[in-house]
């Protein structure tokens, strides 16, 4: 099938959200090329598991096509129309299945030395887009300045490598911070931003361990002692593919359609969004599934890309020493053995990615940043009321660190 012979009945199976927008927006999707609409379909067909911030990207999307002339459309397409595809992609149910159509489409592209037409033409489209994207005013960047806190180094005596080397140039460098109730002082920022700027899916607090008990009335909360059964369940059915035989692209491959309920998992609402989160955070992170520290670092970063949230604590916990994948997919070890020195080197490169990662948000000029050496005297805040570079040895409290954080 063709896009120019799309009908309303063939996304009768879109979740409701997705068969909305994909019916209201048929026209438009009836224009465009085979080699481009099944890349928009995949981000449609999951409208319904997205959030606040990522539906409004894929309205803008829709809103950016509609405002090109009839000649601009076809010449942003044009590229895209001209590649040469085969039959068997033809074939494919690229309506119902669109990711599996992108997948067999990259191999067809390599196969046929057509990817770096594709990929020049990706870029060109998606630069137009987010440059469209700047000009308008939602683009403006968000009323309350993002910040995000890391906390490192649970249950660790002591640093045995110097901290935030990478980080000490953004900002200023704490080296006599009082550690008592800087936990608390933390949680309490965090719960009284939620208060006071209630969104939903704009707060968040991930733990790498069992999570603080704190309110999370507003705020978007796991944690990795949390998600336990989930990702028993999950590594049982890891198990139970790779005994059958079946290689890493089938494992991957079914590991990307799994859904809350082929776990057990039951919720609607915004439960059922944070669950469908949790479920992309262990079959699309490598390692997320038996490394806490993984966890934590790429479930930041996902909520930062997509979510784009106010604000963000990220907490690391000690992680088990590094086995082979088999051996921890198997498990059946009497005892784990934590490795709390590697996993404290492994947060403090995932509070570097995490800042990075928030700098590529709307308003990052006015963000603020604090990574924290947890109960010890080390940390750094980035911000615009912080001197890049600077060492500060005065004393001083968490509380006192975030408070000049955010004047």
């Amino acid at each position: 099938m063709q896009p120019a012979q799309l009908t309303a009945a063939d996304f009768s199976a879109y979740p409701p959200a997705a068969r909305e927008t994909a019916v209201s927006e048929i026209q438009l999707l009836r224009e465009l090329p085979l080699a481009f609409l099944p890349l928009l379909l995949r981000e449609v067909i999951a409208f319904d598991s997205k959030f606040p911030a990522e539906r409004e990207e894929l309205t803008h999307q829709f809103l950016y096509l509609h405002n090109l002339s009839a000649d601009d459309l076809a010449r942003a397409m044009r590229p895209f129309d001209g590649l040469q595809l085969s039959s068997e992609l033809e074939r494919l149910d690229w309506v119902n299945s669109p990711a599996d159509f992108s997948e067999q489409l990259t191999a067809h592209l390599w196969a046929t030395h057509q990817i770096d037409t594709f990929r020049t033409a990706a870029v060109t489209y998606v630069g137009s887009l987010n440059a469209s994207r700047k000009a308008t005013p939602n683009a403006t960047p968000p009323l309350l300045p993002r910040l995000s806190v890391v906390v490192v180094g649970q249950g660790q005596s002591e640093a045995k490598v110097p901290l935030f080397r990478k980080l000490r140039p953004q900002g200023v460098y704490f080296t006599s911070v009082k550690p008592a109730n800087g936990k608390e002082a933390i949680f309490e920022l965090l719960e009284r931003r939620a208060r006071s700027n209630p969104a939903p899916f704009a707060h968040w607090y991930v733990d790498g361990g069992s999570s603080e008990q704190i309110s999370c009335a507003g705020i978007a909360c796991l944690s990795y002692a949390g998600i336990e059964g989930i990702r028993t369940s999950l590594l049982s059915s890891m198990e139970s593919i790779m005994r059958s035989g079946a290689g890493p692209e089938v494992l991957r491959s079914r590991l990307a359609r799994m859904r809350p309920g082929d776990l057990g998992i039951e919720s609607t609402g915004a439960a059922a969004l944070l669950d469908q989160f949790k479920i992309s955070v262990l079959t699309e992170g490598s390692g997320t599934q038996v490394y806490s520290t993984t966890f934590v670092q790429w479930s930041a970063r996902e909520i930062l890309r997509r979510a784009q949230p106010l604000t963000l604590l990220a907490r690391y916990a000690p992680r088990v020493r590094e086995e082979t994948i088999q051996q921890t997919i198997a498990g059946g070890h009497p005892k784990q053995v934590l490795d709390p020195e590697g996993s404290l080197r492994d947060a403090d490169m995932g509070a570097y990615y995490t800042w990075i990662n928030q700098q590529r948000l709307t308003g990052a000029e006015n963000s603020r940043f604090l990574v924290w050496f947890e109960d010890h005297s080390e940390a750094v805040a980035v911000g615009p009321s912080m001197k890049r570079g600077t060492v500060d040895k005065s004393a001083i409290s968490v509380a006192g660190v975030l408070k000049a954080l955010e004047a």
